[in-house]
């Protein structure tokens, strides 16, 4: 169960009437008023519990531990800690940070240390020459005594074991290559509550795939699957036998989740929980354009592509993280315009201010004009 400490507010006022007019001031109620006036802030300090951070404050930490965890030397694992030693926010298994990096880029990693270390975070990323560009600053700029500046931890892949708080009986993981990171705190959370799990790991080659080693220790609950030896897995092979009460977790390239999501569709007897590390493909969309409101620049998007990856072509440094509605980092104002909101965290006061998430959304019209 979640607590949240909240401070005592209410104001005592003076006790009510005697319920039979004898008194002016009921005795008993004002013994209750005195006491409550003692009690309730004592009790308060006593009782206060440590409150996360909001998700969005910034934090700097310094990197204290660095390795190389794929046989293909492109996965590094980056260790953190508060300069002063002291603790850091808690977080669970499935929570990401959002990696506020030199250039100004911010980049979502997901946490792939033990949850239950309070004195530093772990991420794992994989170098994408090809991307966007922050895997290559993660790779190239940040050693050990680097400061780097997160926000988080955030939870958008949590995981709700059997008899904890989901009514599943058994798991099945499923990771796509750098897929392991959010995966592996969870198998640590399974095994320490004795559920009944299972793994799929797959990737292109074993030389591609991280934390090989620390999986080791699970013995056969962990399938270690490669392309270039048994070929592309099929949904037989990703998902196993799937009895009534499976809980599915998985993280990979869109293609295994396409195969994967397809196979489940109808199965209202399991569980899919999967987090993507690629933007979603545009469902029913329309072209449109966007005119660049600083510069009078107009942008065709189409039917199948984001605002976002247009707006890219003609500005590369506008700010973008997540790609899936729910981080934030795109947002802008819309200047002229109907919005078709598809993200997951605008407020309804935000929208009536024209605001939008342009990594998701679209134009309701044929056009945009944004604040840009």
């Amino acid at each position: 169960m979640n607590q949240r400490h909240l401070e005592h507010t209410t104001t005592m006022t003076s006790a009510p009437p005697h319920l039979r007019g004898r008194y002016q001031r009921d005795p008993a109620m004002r013994v209750a008023s005195v006491i409550g006036k003692v009690w309730f802030p004592l009790w308060g300090r006593f009782t206060h519990l440590d409150i996360p951070g909001p998700a969005d404050q910034v934090t700097t930490l310094k990197v204290v531990g660095r390795e190389v965890v794929a046989h293909d030397n492109n996965v590094v694992a980056l260790t953190m800690a508060a300069p002063d030693g002291g603790e850091l926010t808690p977080w669970y298994a499935g929570a990401h940070l959002d990696l506020l990096l030199p250039s100004g880029r911010m980049r979502e990693y997901s946490l792939c240390g033990d949850p239950a270390d309070r004195n530093r975070y772990r991420i794992a990323v994989r170098r994408i020459p090809d991307g966007g560009g922050g895997s290559i600053e993660v790779h190239d700029t940040l050693t050990i005594g680097s400061s780097v500046r997160i926000k988080g931890p955030r939870n958008a892949f949590p995981l709700a074991a059997p008899g904890h708080g989901s009514p599943a009986k058994k798991l099945r993981f499923i990771a796509g290559g750098i897929g392991i990171t959010p995966i592996l705190p969870m198998l640590g959370a399974a095994q320490r509550l004795g559920l009944d799990w299972s793994m799929l790991y797959t990737g292109r080659t074993a030389a591609t795939l991280p934390f090989l080693d620390e999986l080791t220790g699970y013995g056969d609950k962990v399938a270690i699957r490669t392309d270039d030896r048994y070929g592309l897995p099929s949904a037989a092979d990703l998902l196993g036998p799937m009895d009534a009460g499976t809980a599915v977790y998985c993280c990979g390239p869109p293609p295994m989740l396409h195969t994967i999501r397809t196979e489940l569709l109808g199965r209202g007897d399991v569980e899919l929980h999967f987090e993507r590390f690629s933007p979603p493909p545009v469902e029913n969309g329309r072209p449109f354009t966007v005119t660049i409101g600083s510069s009078d620049r107009r942008i065709a998007v189409g039917a199948t592509e984001s605002a976002l990856a247009a707006i890219r072509r003609e500005l590369p440094s506008v700010p973008y993280s997540c790609q899936q509605g729910f981080c934030g980092t795109c947002k802008v104002r819309v200047l002229e315009g109907a919005v078709d909101h598809r993200d997951n965290i605008l407020t309804g006061p935000e929208r009536d201010a024209g605001v939008m998430l342009t990594c998701v959304s679209r134009a309701e019209g044929n056009h945009l004009r944004l604040d840009l």
